[in-house]
């Protein structure tokens, strides 16, 4: 919504916005682009009358302003709706789907693209910190963006990424999540399989090599396939991955034969991945393989993925926007090869709609042993899951203890920052895992950091 939001505002709109509680980056990111956002919802809000009103997928009936938009007529309309009508429509949509690595890997495409010189329109789920910005409105003919499977709007239950009619596009994975909207992973698939078949035959699709879920999407496209990955015989094949310090590089086979050597600052073998899709998919568009090495040479990353957020007394603080198992899981494993022999921490929010539920709860257990020292703090708005439902956070703590983990939970972001922060150690990783505010936890754990150890950040 914040990316659409300074699209409209770039196009010539005004844009004013409403929210419950904003928060960094993307409440900094509104107000470096004069977007006021009012809070929390009132009627008050949407006056002066507003010519066209964007209801997010988060607002329900019920909400003040909805409520007001629907008494008084205001025209009204979904976020993708709004951006295939303004933006979409008269230009080329590249569209990167799948339940992990979008928004990195859409940045990826959009740097190598503009590094290419064809001036592409983009939008992302975060901040691409080589364009300080979530979006661009730009003069070529491509936009690119990331395609996300959660429903639309109160009024439209159907996957976001059903309004974008891409030309071409990137699968990078298929899994259970969501577990609010989707009752089951088959239903995740059809969701997908809508999606494929919505690309036309003269298009492309860039989709992993190794997830069987992403082979039954495909198993009925009509869009010519090229598979990347680490199996023999993909069309883009990663070959002779090397981790060291902070570079890793890699070589791509093309259909068998040596394409490109890359290399970035990035870590994990999920970005590595990640960037052979965009590579793939930049090639079809006639970018040379020299010109995407050096863009993703110098590729920074996205905000809140894998972020350093502050080193204090030999004390490193990561900051990911976990929000599923298999993400906390990639996220841990790439701080353990970025950070060798380290005393690694996983301080974990349950706050997602998937992560709050029990659905996954073994395979979160699992996940988050991959630490030494686990905390977890309480839910986030239990009530809003039933019961029966819900995710038992003493639970994961125990089965994590059986399976000798040190594991704990403590009530919120204030309690863990009291607790945990005299016990960390020169040379330990802590990574914070959650894809919201996390009760300022971002802040208060280094500035306690600080004051413990007399240090100030640079």
């Amino acid at each position: 919504m914040a990316s659409l939001a300074g699209l409209l505002k770039q196009r010539g709109f005004k844009v004013t916005g409403s929210d419950a509680a904003a928060y960094p980056p993307m409440s900094d990111f509104l107000a470096a682009m004069s977007i006021p956002v009012a809070q929390p919802y009132s009627e008050a809000n949407l006056k002066p009358r507003p010519d066209w009103v964007v209801v997010g997928n988060a607002i329900s009936r019920g909400n003040v302003e909805l409520e007001h938009v629907l008494d008084e007529r205001i025209p009204f309309r979904s976020l993708p709706d709004t951006l295939y009508d303004f933006f979409l429509r008269t230009r080329e949509p590249i569209v990167v789907a799948g339940t992990h690595g979008k928004t990195t890997t859409t940045s990826m495409l959009a740097w190598i693209f503009q590094a290419a010189g064809k001036d592409p329109s983009f939008l992302v789920g975060g901040i691409a910190e080589n364009f300080g910005s979530s979006f661009a409105l730009r003069q070529g003919k491509h936009f690119i963006l990331e395609g996300d499977e959660y429903d639309t709007a109160f009024f439209d239950k159907g996957p976001k990424f059903l309004h974008y009619f891409p030309q071409t596009m990137i699968l990078t994975s298929v899994e259970f999540d969501h577990a609010d909207i989707f009752p089951d992973l088959d239903a995740v698939k059809t969701a997908f399989k809508r999606l494929v078949n919505l690309a036309p035959r003269r298009g492309k699709i860039i989709a992993y090599d190794a997830d069987v879920n992403v082979d039954e999407c495909l198993s009925k496209s009509f869009t010519p396939v090229e598979r990347y990955g680490f199996k023999q015989g993909s069309h883009w094949q990663v070959t002779d991955l090397k981790f060291a310090g902070e570079k890793t590089t890699w070589s791509v086979l093309r259909e068998g034969n040596t394409w490109a050597e890359f290399e970035f600052s990035l870590a994990g073998e999920y970005n590595v991945l990640n960037a052979t899709a965009a590579a793939g998919l930049a090639a079809h568009y006639g970018i040379e393989a020299p010109a995407i090495a050096e863009a993703l040479r110098s590729f920074k990353s996205v905000k809140r993925r894998m972020e350093l957020k502050a080193e204090i007394g030999g004390v490193t603080i990561i900051d990911d926007f976990a929000h599923h198992p298999t993400a906390i899981a990639a996220t841990l494993k790439a701080l353990r090869v970025r950070y060798p022999g380290a005393r690694l921490w996983a301080i974990f929010e349950p706050r997602s709609n998937t992560l709050r539920r029990k659905v996954l709860q073994k395979e979160l257990v699992s996940s988050l042993g991959l630490a030494d020292h686990v905390v977890i703090t309480s839910i986030f708005k239990p009530e809003a899951v039933p019961e029966n439902e819900r995710l038992t956070v003493s639970s994961v703590v125990n089965a994590l203890k059986r399976n000798g983990s040190q594991a704990r939970e403590l009530a919120d972001a204030d309690a863990i920052v009291a607790a945990v922060t005299p016990e960390f150690l020169s040379g330990d990783v802590v990574a914070i895992l959650s894809n919201g505010g996390f009760g300022g936890i971002y802040e208060k754990l280094p500035r306690r950091l600080e004051e413990l150890r007399g240090t100030r950040r640079p």
